[in-house]
């Protein structure tokens, strides 16, 4: 059985339903044709009901995107969604599922980035909830980048299905009584050197993955315009050497995560979990430990209780943190050394900081005030004694 019903409007809806098989395709394809006629608009069919579409009905589907180019197809199960993402059609057309609604009252917030807030919605489940109303685009693109970084050896987890939370979407994961670190740390400071460690090993493993070009976007072509956009803050000499300093790093292939945290490395069952995959970058690991910089010692550098709220640590603990994760990852103790790689990520993560400062307009202007004056402060201070970035 099958039903072929026009709802009309602008674009034209066209709801089908029950199954399209080669025994009936041709009497759907009449119907369409009828529904369709004389339209020239955007045509979208509403499979919510459609239990099945054989290779018969996605010739049907593919003679009307060749009458109707602009046409797409919405709310599909996940079975039906199956088969056309697994003949190629979610690549030639528009081809979306009915997401199920879910609530996230009452649910612990186990993490938060600039895209999206991470719940626990049950014991073997988390939720991403995007901040952006339209992120569909986001969220599948997360989903393949995490699907690469899997493939490559990241130890990663991957989302499972697309939720609707309210009027936003949310990327679902399970991750069965997993912990961040920085919940892992709360309960017991005593583990910093352990996860420092480890946090350090799953860096390593990352940067030695080399990307084709153009395979991620490019982390020191964003590191750039922080540093252009200092130029009319910082005096002439310092931000044209600041600018220089981030072009002079090399273009390398490094796989890079982009907000890599205790936040956002999970434990699970004595393995450790990456999120928050829609930062994934390329380009020298030093823009890397600028990001890392910045989430343990940057973003608090006039306010240490930012730090607290942020990743549920004191500074002085995520300090510890930052100085074990560079030690464990370069295998030394030469204090000079770590020392330059702290300055080289300082000078990135406050060229970073001083262009946001000036851009968030809601923050408090006494605040902004403070923070853009410590890193101009600081990059006066720094830049002029720094020969390079990279190591």
């Amino acid at each position: 059985m099958y039903s072929v019903k026009k709802k009309g409007g602008d674009p034209l809806t066209v709801e089908v339903s029950g199954r399209i098989d080669s025994g009936n395709a041709p009497e759907v394809e009449a119907e369409i044709q009828k529904a369709v006629s004389g339209y020239t608009g955007s045509v979208v069919l509403d499979a919510a009901e459609l239990e099945y579409i054989s290779s018969a009905g996605l010739r049907v589907i593919l003679r009307l995107k060749k009458s109707n180019p602009d046409t797409s197809v919405i709310n599909c199960t996940s079975e039906v969604y199956e088969i056309f993402d697994m003949t190629g059609f979610t690549e030639m057309m528009n081809i979306s599922k009915a997401y199920r609604e879910i609530s996230i009252e009452g649910c612990e917030v186990i993490g938060e980035g600039a895209n999206g807030k991470v719940y626990r919605i049950d014991p073997d489940t988390i939720v991403k909830v995007y901040k952006n109303h339209d992120a569909l685009e986001e969220i599948h693109n997360e989903r393949e980048l995490a699907r690469k970084a899997f493939v490559m050896g990241i130890p990663t987890a991957i989302p499972y299905d697309v939720v609707k939370v309210g009027d936003l979407y949310g990327s679902v994961f399970e991750l069965l009584s997993a912990k961040s670190f920085a919940k892992l740390i709360a309960a017991d400071p005593s583990m910093i050197p352990e996860l420092a460690k480890e946090s350090a090993d799953i860096l390593k493993t990352m940067h030695s993955t080399k990307l084709r070009p153009g395979e991620l976007p490019d982390k020191k072509a964003e590191a750039l315009v922080w540093a252009e956009y200092c130029l009319d803050y910082l005096p002439a000499e310092v931000g044209e050497k600041l600018v220089q300093l981030v072009k002079d790093v090399p273009d390398t292939l490094n796989m890079l995560h982009g907000d890599y945290h205790i936040k956002n490395i999970m434990r699970q069952n004595g393995e450790n979990l990456l999120i928050d995959m829609d930062t994934l970058a390329m380009g020298h690991p030093i823009f890397e430990f600028s990001a890392i910089y910045a989430a343990y010692k940057g973003f608090s550098c006039i306010d240490s209780t930012v730090i607290e709220k942020f990743l549920g640590i004191n500074r002085a603990q995520s300090e510890d943190f930052w100085q074990i994760t560079l030690k464990s990852y370069f295998d030394t103790q030469d204090e000079e050394f770590l020392q330059r790689i702290e300055n080289a990520s300082a000078i990135i993560c406050y060229a970073r900081l001083l262009r946001r400062t000036y851009r968030k307009a809601k923050e408090d202007e006494d605040y902004k005030a403070r923070m853009a004056e410590f890193c101009k402060n600081t990059l006066c201070e720094l830049v002029p004694v720094t020969d390079k970035l990279w190591f």
